[in-house]
């Protein structure tokens, strides 16, 4: 009987405390992301409607490449399921190039653009109460390109509009541990787009609808307060 007592002890000290949601607290997470662009450029038929098809040819388009960024978030609990989450990053930089392009341009850098992309979402969580409490989110992401000029290696200016916005879904989950720390793993799906317009001489002409449309992984550690 004292051995049995013992162990209930020892085990009652080295499991984890797990915090409880409830309405009104507070969690902020920080993580690692990754900004994968699932981009759509209609480069090449809105370049010939313009009368640029010679030198932007038929298949071109316009591809975005990657980045690693830090991101924080704050949550704040409606109840002890629903959570509004605000998620920020820092300014996220991606390179911008033409790609199959058989006109008289040729496949070519244009430079870079920076994002910046907070989003707003409403969470449901499935299991607050538990160790590992999975979670989907959807709400609305604003985009501001605080660089959006970009140029051709001959230069001919090239700029995009400088405001997205758009619908964004989440999934993820959080592993609770004690004294409310946590692990998370996240992904997200943004809606971002702009208008390309290229100066060719006579003023600023729209040669593309570019959709952006990154998927955002993350993984970090939060705190609940």
């Amino acid at each position: 009987m004292k051995k049995t007592v013992l162990a209930v002890a020892l085990l009652s000290a080295f499991a984890p405390t797990l915090a409880m949601a409830e309405a009104g607290d507070i969690v902020v997470r920080l993580r690692a992301a990754h900004v994968s662009p699932d981009e759509d450029s209609k480069l090449g038929s809105q370049s010939a409607s313009v009368g640029l098809g010679a030198a932007i040819g038929a298949g071109s388009e316009l591809a975005v490449d990657g980045n690693t960024i830090p991101e924080i978030d704050f949550s704040y609990y409606i109840t002890k399921n629903i959570a509004a989450e605000l998620i920020l990053a820092v300014g996220t930089r991606h390179d911008v190039s033409i790609t199959g392009n058989t006109g008289a341009l040729g496949n070519q850098p244009l430079g870079s653009v920076n994002l910046l992309p907070p989003t707003l979402t409403v969470q449901w969580h499935f299991l607050p109460d538990e160790t590992i409490d999975p979670y989907i989110g959807a709400g609305v992401n604003y985009t501001r390109f605080m660089d959006n000029k970009l140029s051709t290696t001959g230069g001919l200016p090239i700029r995009l509009d400088r405001n997205s916005v758009g619908f964004a879904f989440q999934a993820g989950v959080d592993f609770n541990l004690k004294d409310g720390w946590m692990i998370n793993a996240d992904v997200k799906k943004a809606f971002i787009s702009s208008d390309v317009s290229v100066n060719a001489g006579a003023g600023f002409v729209k040669i593309d609808e570019l959709d952006i449309d990154p998927w955002v992984f993350g993984i970090g550690i939060g705190k609940r307060f």
